[in-house]
């Protein structure tokens, strides 16, 4: 990443307000934009961690660590430089994208009442609750795209739309005939997720991060969470009342989501992957877990009968408390 492009990411995510909004108190002292503190990086029991505000670096006078934004995520979460830079992009994204991408989810939204395909597919998948849909956010791309017509009105560039993925070359909808969540909850939206209900390749995303753990914010603050794939598993279990659910939007977890996990030591992570036949989700699980407790939290893994995943489960007919029995059983 060329030097700039690191100088503006930095700019974006001033390294005080980043430590302000992780709950670092400090006070301000002499005339210049100079702070000091409990040092987060190692035990500290006299203020030794001061922060530049205006040359947005850091230094502790006790542990004798310094520098900037990025070097102060790599120290605090563990992660290679290339991580840190990673982990930031994800953080925030830019306000012109996530303006773009709450036109599109509203449209997207208002799109689901209207053709007659779009809630019977939400009710087959066993979500029935109206008010937790609207929660969610969730939308519709009907088969005849009229997203291209209605953000060209709204000022948008076709050249945008084609960088940005939401329109194919052919001048369709890249989300036709697809279930829509947005990704970002609570926040500035970062991604959409599309869910085929048809015979095309069922996950989409738009080709930029997918961001942190679905719904983080409300879900932080819990001593146990569940972490499931796939966001009809974790509508499913929001449904049933396990609201300590999130969900990772795949197996695979960024530097930014296994940053969240691991932000509360002793955390229970309960991970309830797919079953899947060829193997790939309990696979995926037992390396998460491994990765987990090696950062020193609780990680079981939770398993539902064969070839189920949590909305398939409760599609069955499985209730909250089938469901407990399982996390009973974990290992």
């Amino acid at each position: 990443m060329m030097t700039d492009e690191l100088e503006y990411l930095k700019q974006r995510i001033p390294l005080l307000d980043y430590l302000q909004q992780r709950n670092w108190t400090a006070r301000r002292v002499g005339a210049h934009l100079e702070f000091v503190g409990l040092c987060p990086l190692h035990p500290d029991t006299r203020p030794s961690f001061y922060v530049n505000a205006s040359k947005n670096l850091f230094y502790c006078h006790g542990c004798g660590r310094g520098g900037d934004l990025i070097r102060f995520i790599g120290l605090s979460q563990g992660l290679s430089f290339r991580q840190s830079v990673a982990y930031l992009q994800q953080q925030i994204p830019p306000a012109a994208d996530s303006e773009w991408l709450e036109t599109v989810a509203s449209f997207y939204q208002f799109q689901l009442h209207r053709y007659a395909e779009a809630v019977p597919y939400l009710q087959r998948r066993g979500l029935r609750d109206a008010g937790l849909i609207e929660e969610l956010g969730i939308g519709y791309a009907p088969a005849i795209g009229k997203l291209r017509n209605h953000l060209v009105a709204h000022g948008y560039g076709l050249d945008r739309l084609l960088e940005t993925g939401l329109i194919t070359p052919q001048g369709r909808d890249t989300f036709c005939r697809r279930v829509i969540f947005p990704l970002g909850q609570p926040g500035p939206l970062v991604n959409l997720y599309g869910r085929s209900i048809g015979a095309a390749f069922p996950h989409r995303l738009l080709p930029r991060p997918k961001g942190g753990l679905f719904a983080w914010d409300s879900v932080r603050c819990c001593s146990t969470v569940i972490l499931v794939e796939g966001l009809f598993d974790l509508a499913s279990l929001w449904q049933a009342g396990f609201r300590n659910t999130t969900c990772a939007v795949g197996t695979h977890l960024t530097p930014l989501q296994l940053a969240q996990l691991c932000d509360q030591p002793g955390r229970q992570i309960d991970i309830v992957f797919d079953q899947d036949d060829n193997h790939a989700g309990q696979r995926a699980s037992h390396a998460l877990a491994q990765r987990l407790r090696s950062a020193g939290l609780d990680a079981r893994i939770v398993h539902l009968p064969a070839a189920h995943d949590p909305n398939s489960f409760f599609c069955a007919g499985a209730t909250a408390a089938d469901f407990n029995r399982c996390r009973e059983q974990a290992r």
